[in-house]
């Protein structure tokens, strides 16, 4: 495709999405997507640039960040293609939320306002916006709208709502109780000799991993990012673990769980004597 210099290279991105979603001669792959099967690639891909900014890599940063707005772009081109919204209503939309959540910039010219005080206008502004839509006032003080988030934020954040409204244990030592008493009601649906209920196993295993992320909050961690670094850390000690089977001649394909527990003892080891 040549470029008329007066051609921006975002109207030629946009075009291109189009033409792999043309009905005729468009991309197999791209015309059989909808907006629920490309759900897991725009997290994917919202990852990937996380660990780009983490990794303070400007050029990685500057593709991964590409691949989110292919996610975007294939979205509103799908809104588009059905007359329901494209990329010209969606930046209207957002222009006028961003004026109008942003009252101390764009009409109080508040120049003294404090980051705190943004974010305390910002979520009142949120909660009228959202009264006004449903044309009521919901007597409910934690609304359903902190469920929009990964699982682990959204049990950060109605901690956060619990605590503001003084409904929520003392210190994190009350809350290791807690944790101790689902970790039990847990065991107990697992009972050796015991027919697995699955549903009951799911609902106490939801119920540990809330009260572990409320265990995080009262330590002042992120249960997000402490999950995170384990499992970099495992994934860095299995790598290891292969690379001393690989010095000595051994192949993981070929042992069994006592073998490979040898190897990965020694990662371990070898691991905290350089740190």
């Amino acid at each position: 495709m040549n470029k008329s210099p007066s051609i921006s290279n975002f109207e030629i991105l946009k075009d291109i999405i189009a033409e792999l979603r043309h009905p005729e001669h468009g991309c197999p792959w791209d015309l059989k997507q909808t907006h629920q099967s490309l759900l897991k690639y725009l997290l994917e891909e919202s990852y990937e640039f996380i660990e780009a900014v983490e990794e303070k890599d400007p050029t990685k940063m500057e593709e991964e960040i590409g691949d989110v707005l292919m996610q975007v772009l294939l979205h509103t081109q799908m809104g588009s293609e059905r007359g329901e919204f494209d990329i010209e209503s969606v930046a209207a939309k957002l222009t006028e939320k961003l004026i109008r959540r942003h009252p101390h910039v764009f009409q109080d010219n508040q120049t003294k306002i404090d980051a705190d005080q943004v974010l305390v206008n910002w979520e009142l502004i949120k909660k009228e916006e959202k009264e006004r839509l449903d044309g009521l006032v919901t007597h409910h003080l934690i609304t359903s709208s902190v469920l929009n988030a990964p699982p682990l934020m959204a049990a950060m954040k109605i901690g956060k709502k619990t605590n503001e409204l003084k409904f929520d244990w003392e210190d994190y030592k009350q809350v290791v109780y807690k944790v101790e008493e689902e970790w039990q009601e847990l065991k107990e649906e697992l009972t050796p000799n015991r027919e697995v209920n699955q549903a009951a196993v799911f609902e106490e295993l939801g119920d540990l991993l809330f009260s572990v992320a409320q265990l995080a909050r009262h330590l002042n961690l992120d249960p997000h990012d402490a999950l995170k670094a384990a499992n970099k850390k495992f994934l860095r000690r299995f790598h290891a673990m292969e690379d001393l089977m690989i010095a000595q001649g051994a192949k993981i394909e070929e042992m069994n769980q006592d073998q490979m527990d040898v190897y990965w003892n020694q990662a371990k080891v070898n691991e905290k004597s350089k740190s």
